[in-house]
């Protein structure tokens, strides 16, 4: 069975708005090393949507720094599925899931293959009541942003982690990688 993880920034109260963090060369590196393991990326609609805006290819000269570059060739690449009752179709190289997505993500997760990717807010939450996420990772910023949103709001019931490792990266902030437990 194909892995499910998913990663985040967030700082360090709780905060997963994207803009609540500056981006960062060391950061941009670990998250275009996470996408290239994977086989495919597994997005809501939101996410998909902002992701497409900001990253696919070509984009004009200058639009971000050059150390960036790596992570946008990664992405724009990457085999995508899209989960969406609101879109009609997608494109850069992308496919949408409907139906049951419990049923949906599981038979993705059966097929052959690597390890799936998972981003954003709302549809990490959903993956997360169902059981799905196989690997959570947190890139923590040493940052209080003081708004929301922040992660895993209004879930059910907890979702017991074991650590599987943690490392620093050079702007302080701190990767920690969990596993349910059980």
């Amino acid at each position: 069975m194909r892995p499910l993880r998913y990663s985040i920034n967030v700082t360090v109260d709780g905060c997963c708005d994207h803009r609540a963090v500056e981006p960062d060369e060391q950061m941009h590196r670990h998250h275009a090393e996470n996408l290239e393991r994977a086989d495919a990326l597994l997005f809501g609609r939101i996410t998909y949507q902002m992701m497409e805006e900001a990253w696919r290819l070509p984009q004009p000269p200058g639009a971000f720094p050059e150390w960036m570059e790596p992570f946008a060739r990664t992405i724009d690449a990457a085999k995508k599925y899209v989960v969406s009752s609101t879109l009609d179709q997608v494109d850069w190289n992308a496919e949408l899931l409907r139906g049951n997505l419990a049923t949906a993500v599981r038979k993705l997760k059966d097929a052959p293959g690597g390890e799936i990717f998972v981003g954003g807010v709302t549809l990490p939450h959903a993956l997360a009541e169902l059981g799905l996420i196989d690997e959570y990772e947190f890139v923590v910023h040493p940052r209080i942003a003081g708004h929301g949103p922040t992660l895993f709001a209004g879930l059910a019931e907890a979702v017991d982690l074991r650590l599987l490792e943690r490392f620093e990266l050079g702007t302080g902030a701190v990767v920690l990688k969990y596993a349910p437990r059980g």
